[in-house]
Parts: C-alpha cells; structure tokens; sequence
C-alpha cells in the first residue's frame, strides 16, 4: 500500500509542480496585491495590508458595469447555445461518416489568433467595412458601421465562443439514444413535448458543460469589449487591463480579478449542485 501511494505521488509530482508554478503562485500574487496600497503608481506589496481596493471594487459607481459583464456573459451562452445545439444535434445525428469533417470545421477557428478573428470583426464592421457597405447598397447601411454597440459585443463573444459549446453538446447528443425520440412519437408526444421531456433531459449533461465554458470565459474576456465596443460597453475584464496598464493601480485591478474569481467559484458550485440534481 505505502509503495501504491508512493508511486502514485510521484506520477503526480509533475502535474503538482506545474499547477504550482504557474497557477498558484500567479493566483497568490493577485490575491496578495489586492490587499495592497498604491504609492505613486506602483503596488506595495507589504504590510501594512488594506482592503481599500475590495471598497473601491464595491463601490456603487463598478454595479453597472458588473451587470453589463453578467448580461453579455448570460447573453453569450444564450446565443451559443441556440446556435450550437442545432448544429451538434445535426452531426451527431446526421454527420455519418463527415462527423469529422463537420467537427474539423467546427475547430477551424482555433487554428487562428483570436485577436486577429475580433480584428477582422471590426474590419468587417466598420463604417467602411464590408457588412455596412453591403447592407448600403439596400438602404440599410449605418453611419459609423455597427460597433460601439452592445449587440457587436454580444456577436464577437458568441463567434469566440461557440466551439466551446458545440464540442460537448456534440459528446452528449452522440450517447444520447435516438430510439427514445422515436417511441416520444409513437406515444403521442409532438415535437415540442418530444424535445423537453425526452431530448433536453438526456443531453442536460452537455448543456451544463457547455454553458459553464462558455459563461466563465465570456465573463472574463475583454479583447472583444476592447476592439469592438467601446466606453459604453465596458465590461470587468476590461476595466480590470485598465488598471493593470494604463491606470497603474495593480491593487484595485488585483480586487477586481479575485472578486471575478469569486463569481466564478460560485457558478461552479452552482453547476456542481445542478449537475447531480440531474444525474
């Protein structure tokens, strides 16, 4: 037994040090900055230790833009999961021998930057860009092109973000047994009672997964509120890289990041609880 634990340990000493290195000590940095004060521009980290930036992170001035942040994040998910349950549906049912095709394209955009995709978003987009040109020529052109609005926000994020809810929406629809819908229907149950009680029940699972890594992410994300929104559409992610690079106040940056942490934490508890109620 003690040669088992021993063996064991050692093959988990790698993944120990690494989670370490780079997770921990990061994450222990931040936490130890939050409490810190700001001189001149630069964060103490020493004692005197202060909860200042947790007060000014609270202040009331931050709720609108902590809402904005859950309403893009909770709108994100919305949207990837309308779109992507459809279409992880589809090859799983009927992707037959292209379901690898299907899924390689589903996966084409990581080949990428993201920065670069959101960039070609704001080309796209842009007052002389090649939706607002295109949609001119029917008279339905806009001044300015389509960013700086919460929508364009909402559509960069879902485009980021979508893989990451067709991928385990297509694991889930794969296990589910297609033989189930087929007696919904022979017992009487239309398409809508079909879906809700036979097919939404069964790929629960991957629905769960795939909003969780599509929330937490999108909550976070301030590249696509940067490039394609503006003042307006501010978001935590965004206004936490403002303190760490143009405002110089690591520790209200620090405070803001571990309180996103925080919420994090608890959406995971939440889709813990959630999960093995439907288990």
């Amino acid at each position: 037994m003690s040669r088992r634990w021993l063996k064991a340990n050692a093959l988990l000493t790698p993944t120990g040090l690494w989670l370490g290195i780079f997770l921990i000590a990061p994450l222990a940095l931040v936490v130890q900055f939050s409490f810190a004060t700001r001189d001149t521009g630069v964060a103490r980290a020493v004692l005197p230790w202060t909860t200042q930036a947790y007060l000014t992170a609270l202040d009331p001035a931050f709720l609108p833009i902590f809402g904005r942040t859950l309403v893009y994040a909770v709108a994100t998910t919305v949207a990837c999961l309308l779109l992507g349950f459809p279409l992880a549906w589809f090859i799983a049912r009927h992707g037959g021998k292209y379901r690898t095709v299907l899924l390689a394209a589903v996966l084409i955009p990581f080949w990428s930057s993201y920065l670069a995709r959101i960039y070609a978003w704001k080309a796209l987009l842009d007052g002389e860009g090649l939706v607002n040109t295109m949609l001119g020529w029917v008279g339905l052109g806009r001044d300015g092109g389509f960013l700086l609005t919460h929508g364009v926000v909402i559509l960069g994020l879902t485009y980021g973000f979508l893989p990451f809810m067709v991928l385990p929406l297509y694991v889930a629809c794969e296990r589910f047994d297609f033989r189930l819908v087929e007696a919904s229907y022979d017992l009487g149950h239309g398409r809508a009672s079909t879906f809700f009680r036979v097919v939404l029940p069964g790929v629960m699972t991957g629905v769960l997964a795939g909003s969780l890594l599509v929330l937490v992410p999108s909550a976070g994300d301030f590249v696509t509120p940067k490039l394609l929104g503006g003042v307006d559409q501010s978001t935590f992610g965004s206004v936490i890289d403002d303190q760490f690079r143009g405002g110089n106040n690591w520790p209200l940056g620090s405070a803001m990041a571990v309180l996103l942490l925080v919420l994090v934490v608890l959406v995971l508890v939440l889709r813990g609880r959630r999960g093995e109620d439907v288990l």
